[in-house]
């Protein structure tokens, strides 16, 4: 039995305590030098690839129904994902500076065994979205093996009507989650080489299925000539509710910056380069889904919105074979795009990150990524996204979790400690260690987090049909600002009254611990005097103590 269980064991370090055994492996230890390749460029190419998805294509067309112009809603793309990219960096900055990932972070604000619930929920989140975006990529799939073997469509279906799915369908979808397993394997610092090869064929694909639309239909279609049908207080909460949409969309990979950063070659590389591609790829992307859906309502009398509809609506009747090629061309660069979006950048990294802090000696970022994987085949994706309203608005609300949990940790890196680390503490149980709090669990972090929930919970009712003022559908409206917000409030008013040890009055992005280590003579009286003072910037006693 002993055996075995030493098989199943993921590499880590001789000669770990059982405690520490739930605390560190590799995946969780600082990323070492020599894994540290993410330069400034392959940031780019990272949101360039990750903007190219159906999800970025079609966020414009929800805000069109609600009664904006093409113009307008695009506004509230430029300026909803130029919002959020200030949050990721923000919230990815420890990660770049001390190269950890997001669950080893998040100990620094819940605490060593607080943090397990914080990374539970986003485990479960990327587990979720990695079953959706397969189902997603199988619907892709399909339009790529229609272009290839027409034949394809009319595969008779042997499943029985309460799978929920087709033999085709559920063909598809397989053979997409099939193609997605060998890019978990590599890791994370060697997968940015996928991102600069998407970077580079997907935004042709985008081009070409750009031009031709609209040669297609000989001009730009109407809904660019189409004016607002709401104005005054209506649009602007329609503008709110739209911005919300696209920060929602942002919240998974706002949580989880610290992933990526870690493998930064210098802090700076994954500053600039994400503030500005982040709204400038994805407004890109959405204005060529204007475009195209615009085109499309020329072509057949409606706007298609969904670019694999309208990819699959280019193949009915007897297609030539130069429009076969290129729907296949673009159908392949969806595929690329959701392979790249599902195993990468939003879901298997992240569920591999959390699913190790869970179970650290048996887990690691390969097998946590597998094991989404395997999540996401099991849920039957297609039977949740076919009540695709309520799926959307739950999943939605999801956000609040993610930027009450953001916010803590924004407040607890850049307010509280401001920059100052002790990283070893992050590893050990030790009850004079910064991360203990009380039992390894950071209350006031939990009272902050609770409270970025409990000011959206009346408004999320009225979005699932209960009666509720007005006044909380607007709080709701504005949902992970106010979770943001209130959680960052409460948790630094809660270190004011109860400061933890390390507080610091001046910003320095500094390891303490490694500062101790050069005075290991002064070890000792540098804890006694921080646990006393509590509020004392650590630098000043590590000065004193030397």
């Amino acid at each position: 039995m002993k055996s075995i269980i030493e098989l199943l064991e993921v590499s880590h370090k001789p000669g770990l305590s059982y405690s520490q055994t739930f605390l560190e492996n590799e995946d969780l230890l600082p990323v070492p030098a020599e894994q540290r390749t993410w330069d400034k460029w392959n940031f780019v190419a990272f949101w360039i690839a990750d903007s190219f998805n159906v999800n970025t294509w079609m966020i414009v067309s929800s805000m069109i129904q609600l009664g904006m112009s093409w113009w307008q809603a695009w506004i509230c793309v430029w300026i909803g994902y130029g919002i959020a990219a200030p949050f990721l960096v923000l919230n990815a900055r420890p990660g770049a500076v001390h190269h950890i990932t997001f669950p080893v972070v998040a100990r620094t604000s819940f605490g060593l065994w607080g943090s397990l619930w914080a990374t539970l929920n986003r485990g479960v989140m990327a587990c979720i979205w990695y079953g959706v975006q397969a189902s997603i990529g199988g619907n892709c799939m399909l339009v790529m093996l229609r272009a290839m073997w027409p034949s394809v469509n009319n595969i008779p279906n042997h499943l029985p009507a309460s799978s929920g799915t087709t033999t085709r369908d559920f063909m598809c979808f397989f053979l997409f989650w099939l193609i997605s397993l060998p890019a978990i394997w590599f890791p994370v610092h060697k997968i940015r080489h996928l991102f600069t090869v998407k970077s580079i064929i997907v935004p042709i694909a985008a081009l070409v299925f750009f031009v031709w639309c609209i040669v297609k239909a000989k001009g730009v279609g109407p809904i660019v000539h189409q004016p607002a049908t709401i104005h005054g207080s209506q649009l602007g909460w329609a503008m709110v509710s739209s911005l919300m949409s696209c920060i929602s969309n942002m919240a998974t990979l706002v949580v989880n910056g610290p992933d990526f950063a870690s493998r930064a070659t210098r802090p700076s590389a994954a500053v600039l380069p994400q503030l500005i591609t982040i709204p400038l790829a994805t407004s890109i992307i959405s204005f060529i889904g204007i475009i195209v859906s615009s085109s499309s309502q020329v072509i057949y009398g409606e706007a298609v919105w969904s670019p694999i509809d309208l990819l699959g609506k280019f193949l009915d009747g007897e297609p030539s074979h130069a429009t076969r090629f290129g729907v296949w061309f673009i159908a392949a660069s969806f595929i690329i795009a959701q392979v790249k979006r599902t195993n990468i950048s939003a879901n298997s990294v992240s569920a591999g990150c959390d699913l190790t802090s869970l179970m650290p000696r048996f887990i690691n970022i390969r097998r946590g990524g597998y094991i989404a994987a395997i999540v996401g085949l099991c849920m039957c994706p297609w039977n949740l996204l076919k009540s695709s309203n309520n799926f959307t608005t739950y999943l939605s609300a999801y956000s609040v979790f993610l930027s009450s949990i953001a916010g803590v940790m924004v407040t607890e890196y850049w307010i509280i400690r401001r920059g100052h680390f002790r990283v070893e503490d992050l590893y050990s149980t030790r009850r004079d260690g910064w991360y203990w709090y009380t039992f390894g669990i950071n209350l006031r972090a939990y009272a902050a987090y609770i409270s970025g929930l409990l000011i959206n919970v009346v408004g999320f009712a009225g979005v699932t049909g209960q009666t509720v003022p007005l006044s909380a559908t607007r709080i709701y409206q504005m949902s992970f600002f106010t979770g943001f917000g209130v959680s960052a409030l409460i948790y630094w008013l809660l270190n004011l009254a109860f400061p933890v040890p390390g507080v610091s009055r001046k910003f320095q992005e500094v390891d303490v611990s490694e500062r101790d280590h050069s005075a290991p003579d002064s070890r000792e009286d540098l804890d006694a005097e921080t646990k006393s003072i509590g509020k004392r910037d650590m630098e000043e006693v590590a000065v004193q103590a030397i």
